[in-house]
């Protein structure tokens, strides 16, 4: 697989076709759907070539139906993959996972959220990057045009905590809170925000802004968005 140039560096779950096979029972979609053109090459991303990069990354088949909707969202025009991946930039896809199907699977919403530990986290994020490469032909120093990147780049991926007074990110976009969703963001790596001063919320608020200023530059303070 390293030699094929299949891997992310890391090692990988061979893809037989039993694996593959006990994959795809994750849903109940064909295998031969055609999910969308996957940028670079814009080569056809099937359901099936979805399961055997899931195996790849170590997923379980009950993970299929959020890969598949993280690489149907990937292929967005909206969402810009090709974009992505063109950029010099240090960023990659960011999957937020909102809905029932984060307790149902055993994401992680709370301590090491961004960091190791969860499969269910690890594996989601490392699928959608290994479809990029191995479908899209998404290789670093060739399509894949970052100059430094980042670990981020391995895999991006964690569960929305929803035990907050405020809407989910699926709510905001007018799905019920019974509803499973997956948001992507084109994301850099995280960059610590924390205020232990501020008594009030206007005080909290000034702080928080000013530490956006350093997202991308500060010179370029509305030249991107962020997740605080």
């Amino acid at each position: 697989c390293f030699d094929r140039g299949w891997s992310d560096g890391l090692p990988v779950v061979p893809p037989t076709e039993t694996r593959v096979y006990r994959m795809l029972q994750g849903t109940s979609r064909t295998p031969d759907e055609v999910l969308g053109l996957m940028p670079p090459n814009l080569v056809p991303c099937t359901v099936e070539k979805v399961a055997i990069n899931a195996v790849m990354a170590g997923c379980k088949p009950e993970y299929m139906p959020v890969v598949l909707a993280a690489v149907e969202a990937a292929l967005d025009p909206a969402f810009c993959l090709h974009g992505l991946l063109a950029t010099t930039w240090f960023s990659g896809p960011m999957i937020i996972v909102s809905g029932p199907v984060r307790q149902r699977i055993g994401m992680n919403w709370r301590g090491n959220v961004l960091g190791q530990g969860n499969r269910a986290n690890a594996t989601i994020g490392r699928a959608l990057q290994l479809l990029v490469r191995n479908v899209g032909g998404g290789r670093p120093q060739e399509a894949d045009m970052s100059t430094f990147g980042t670990p981020a780049k391995f895999g991006f991926c964690f569960a929305e905590d929803e035990s907050t007074p405020w809407k989910t990110l699926g709510e905001s976009r007018g799905f019920g809170r019974d509803h499973s969703c997956v948001t992507l963001f084109s994301a850099d790596g995280p960059l610590g925000c924390v205020d232990q001063k501020s008594r009030a919320p206007e005080g909290l608020i000034r702080s928080l802004a000013g530490s956006l200023r350093a997202v991308a530059h500060v010179d370029l303070a509305n030249a991107s968005d962020a997740v605080v």
